[in-house]
């Protein structure tokens, strides 16, 4: 397979199942917090001060290099610590869904597209699916670091498929 058609999920050339499947673990011990991933929007104003540590992809900070993450091709997979009192500064992606999951602390989502505004607080393991062209943004109301799962992906994966040999494989879906 050359470079043209090669996925970042597939098998690199001569490496053992073992060890395609071992590059394909993300382990939170492994990965530090970036924090100057956003800092050029901590340097405009210190409440915008976040850190992310990324897992599948580079998300969507603009960090290309990260050689240290499971490569994916269609969604990223990251975590973002807020510190009490900072913001993520309203933004949107044009062509991507973007999931906010609180993993710790209590989050103030808002959003806003063509002038109507919604707003909601996020507990620990709720979340929100903000829709592609709506722009976004979060504040860490509680009185300690927030930690939200952020996961940016295209708007509608490919239905599962299951093994031939699978009860679920013969179920028709609706």
């Amino acid at each position: 397979m050359d470079d043209v058609t090669r996925r970042s999920w597939d098998r690199p050339e001569g490496a053992s199942f073992e060890d395609w499947m071992k590059s394909r673990v993300a382990r939170v011990s492994d990965r530090a917090y970036d924090w100057n991933a956003l800092k050029f929007q901590a340097d405009f104003d210190p409440k915008y001060r976040r850190a992310q540590k990324r897992f599948i992809g580079t998300g969507g900070t603009g960090v290309a290099k990260d050689t240290n993450v499971i490569p994916a091709e269609h969604f990223t997979l990251s975590n973002m610590i807020i510190p009490a009192g900072g913001e993520g500064p309203m933004h949107l992606h044009t062509a991507a869904e973007e999931v906010f999951f609180v993993l710790r602390g209590k989050i103030k989502v808002m959003v806003e597209k063509d002038g109507e505004y919604f707003e909601t607080i996020l507990n620990e393991r709720d979340c929100v699916s903000v829709p592609p062209g709506v722009y976004r943004g979060e504040i860490n109301i509680g009185e300690e670091d927030a930690i939200m799962m952020v996961m940016i992906g295209s708007p509608k994966p490919v239905t599962p498929t299951y093994p031939p040999d699978h009860p679920l494989a013969k179920v028709k879906r609706g």
